[in-house]
């Protein structure tokens, strides 16, 4: 069982493991120095015990926090795939009705008259226009 020696608010301590898990535990021991650190920095030097039990019992809070945050995340993604699901056994929506207006008879007629009208008179000035 190897024995990795690690630092923690300053102070060395040798601490066993299991082969192969000392990235872990050196992983770990970076993060309660980090907070033994900060401790320290704050309130100056405590007893060993004292600074331990308050850098983990921070790392404690932090890690809480994290669950919590998971845990509500695992809620959400939850009530997004019941949403989906609900979504997905729903009928298709009925299909939506478009009414087009439609033009009168009359009003075509009309149209068609004036359009004929037009064209004579383009044809009669393209006549007179020609030298002739």
């Amino acid at each position: 069982m190897p024995e990795i020696e690690i630092t923690i608010g300053g102070r060395q301590f040798e601490v066993a493991c299991a082969e192969g898990e000392e990235h872990y535990l050196l992983s770990a021991a970076k993060m309660l120095d980090t907070e033994a650190t900060a401790l320290a920095d704050q309130i100056g030097r405590v007893p060993e015990g004292r600074m331990l039990l308050m850098a983990g019992l921070m790392l404690a809070d932090r890690t809480a926090g994290l669950e919590d945050k998971q845990r509500e995340s695992q809620r959400d993604l939850e009530a997004l795939r019941a949403e989906i699901e609900t979504l997905k056994s729903a009928p298709a929506p009925a299909p939506q009705r478009i009414e087009v207006p439609v033009v009168p008879t009359r009003v075509t007629d009309t149209l068609a008259e004036l359009a004929a009208r037009a064209e004579s008179l383009a044809a009669s000035l393209e006549e007179k226009a020609q030298p002739g």
